[in-house]
């Protein structure tokens, strides 16, 4: 059982040995190992305004030490285009149908360079 298991140690010191070779140290250093305090407390503030900004509460109400928050509601991502009536699963189309409400292609159409006519409500006649 011993040999076997020295065995295995030898074929993963070669392994190690060749991926050290072809990519470098970094691709066999321990990621614990170049871990600090530092890097530590930045990761969590970072992570603290991260959920922060992602917070599904919104307060309405404080006074004091005391809050009363509701939860917001959320709306279901609207998957057909209200301009070209398209029915898209597309995450692109997600981005400007939030935005701009229309899909990627009607963005490219009608909207790109005339933001501002489609932001005081201009539609194409279809």
């Amino acid at each position: 059982m011993a040999n076997k298991k020295n065995k295995d140690l030898n074929e993963i010191a070669k392994l190690e040995k060749a991926i050290k070779e072809k990519y470098g140290s970094d691709a066999i250093t321990n990621p614990k190992s170049l871990w600090d305090k530092q890097k530590e407390e930045e990761h969590l503030k970072q992570l603290r305004g991260f959920y922060k900004k992602s917070s599904k509460i919104k307060t309405i109400c404080k006074e004091g030490s005391f809050t009363l928050r509701e939860k917001k509601k959320r709306t279901p991502n609207q998957r057909t285009c209200p301009v070209c009536e398209v029915y898209s699963f597309d995450m692109k189309d997600d981005v400007y149908m939030g935005r701009y409400e229309c899909c990627f292609k009607c963005y490219i159409d009608y909207v790109e360079g005339r933001e501002e006519r489609w932001k005081t409500g201009w539609r194409p006649n279809n």
